[in-house]
C-alpha cells in the first residue's frame, strides 16, 4: 500500500482501495470471534473495532456523493471560500497517514461498538468498500478537485470530493494498519 495520497488520481485512490479490501479480506477474513475481539491491552481498539468504525466512519460519504451524482448539491457558503478546502484536505491526510506518527481521538459519534463484534463485521466491510469503488467510480467524469463538500465529520471543515476520497482511503489505510498489529502481540489467540 501507498500511504502518500496527498496528489493521487482517482484510479490510484480506487487501486489503493482494492488493496485495502485484498488485505483485509487476506489478514482479517478467517479470524473467529475471539480474535477479532481480541486487544492487546485495555483502551486499545480489537480488529473487529478497527473495521466498525470505518463502516460507522465511511457511511455519512454515500448520500453526499449520492446528491452529488443526481447534480443536488449545492455548494454551501463555506464550502465557496477559496483555498480553505485545499488546505483541509492536504492537512487531514496527512494527519491520517498510517506513518504519521500522530494519533488521531475519534469523534463520539465515530466510536465503535464497545461490545463483542461479530467476524461479519469483515463482510460487511468488504461490502461497503466494493460500494465506495463504484460510487467513486460513478464520479469518474466530475471535476473531483473543484467540487467541494462539508466534512461528514466536522462541519467547520470543507475539501474537496477528490480530497474526500484519499481521505477516505487513508483513513482505511491506517486503520488496516492498527488492526494488523493487533495480530502481532504474542498473547493473540490463535
Amino acid at each position: 500500500m501507498n500511504y502518500d495520497l496527498q496528489k493521487a488520481d482517482l484510479s490510484f485512490v480506487v487501486a489503493e482501495a482494492r488493496l485495502v479490501a485484498d488485505g483485509t479480506r487476506r489478514a482479517f477474513g478467517k479470524l473467529s470471534a475471539r480474535q477479532i475481539n481480541w486487544k492487546p491491552r485495555e483502551g486499545e481498539w480489537s480488529i473487529g473495532q478497527c473495521f466498525d468504525h470505518l463502516i460507522i466512519a465511511n457511511r455519512p460519504y454515500f448520500p453526499i456523493i449520492e446528491e452529488i451524482r443526481q447534480g443536488r448539491k449545492r455548494p454551501r457558503l463555506r464550502e465557496r471560500i477559496p483555498l480553505l478546502p485545499a488546505l483541509f484536505g492536504k492537512m487531514i491526510i496527512k494527519t491520517l497517514q498510517p506513518d504519521s506518527g500522530r494519533k488521531v481521538k475519534a469523534r463520539p459519534q465515530f466510536l465503535p461498538s464497545r461490545s463483542a463484534i461479530e467476524p461479519g463485521i469483515i463482510g460487511a466491510f468488504l461490502d461497503q468498500q466494493e460500494r465506495l469503488v463504484k460510487e467513486m467510480e460513478a464520479t469518474r467524469a466530475l471535476d473531483l478537485e473543484r467540487i467541494t463538500i462539508t466534512s461528514p465529520i466536522l462541519s467547520l471543515i470543507t475539501y474537496s470530493l477528490m480530497d474526500a476520497y484519499r481521505i477516505i482511503v487513508v483513513h482505511e489505510q491506517n486503520h488496516f494498519v492498527q488492526a494488523r498489529r493487533v495480530l502481532e502481540p504474542p498473547g493473540f489467540p490463535t
